[in-house]
C-alpha cells in the first residue's frame, strides 16, 4: 500500500509539473520586443521578431525575412504570413530552457526549441530587384 501512495503520489507530481501550452497573453508577453532563435534537432532552424500589435517577421536565417501576424486560437498560437495566408498553427510551451514550440499540422511533426533570444532585429535583407 506504502508503495502504490508513493507512485501516485509520483504521478501525480508528474502531470502537475508538466508544461501547459502558453495561453495568447501569455505568449504576447514572453515573446513581445524579442528576437527568437529556433533550433530542430540542435541545428539552427530559424528566428522570429516579436513586434507590438502581434506583428512578426520570419527568417530561416538566409537574410530573406517575411512579414505577417499571429493570433491565438484555444491552446494554439497561429501565424500568418504575406507569401502563405494559410495559417500555420503551433503550440508553445515554456521550459526550463526557453520555448518549446509543436508544429500542429497533419503534413509533418516538427518540434523546435528557443536557441537564444535578443533585443536586436535579426539580419534581413532588402526586396529582391532585378533587371
Amino acid at each position: 500500500m506504502q508503495k502504490l501512495v508513493v507512485l501516485l503520489t509520483f504521478l501525480l507530481s508528474a502531470s502537475i509539473l508538466a508544461a501547459q501550452p502558453l495561453s495568447g497573453d501569455a505568449f504576447e508577453d514572453y515573446t513581445n520586443g524579442k528576437t527568437l532563435y529556433f533550433s530542430e534537432g540542435g541545428e539552427a532552424y530559424g528566428a522570429e521578431r516579436y513586434l507590438p500589435g502581434r506583428r512578426v517577421e520570419w527568417s530561416f536565417l538566409d537574410g530573406k525575412c517575411k512579414s505577417g501576424e499571429w493570433y491565438a486560437d484555444g491552446p494554439s498560437i497561429c501565424f500568418v504570413y504575406e507569401d502563405r495566408p494559410e495559417p500555420q498553427c503551433w503550440q508553445f510551451e515554456a521550459t526550463a530552457n526557453g520555448l518549446r514550440a509543436t508544429f500542429l499540422g497533419e503534413e509533418q511533426s516538427t518540434e523546435l526549441y528557443e536557441a537564444t533570444q535578443s533585443d536586436k532585429p535579426m539580419y534581413c535583407i532588402g526586396p529582391d530587384v532585378g533587371v
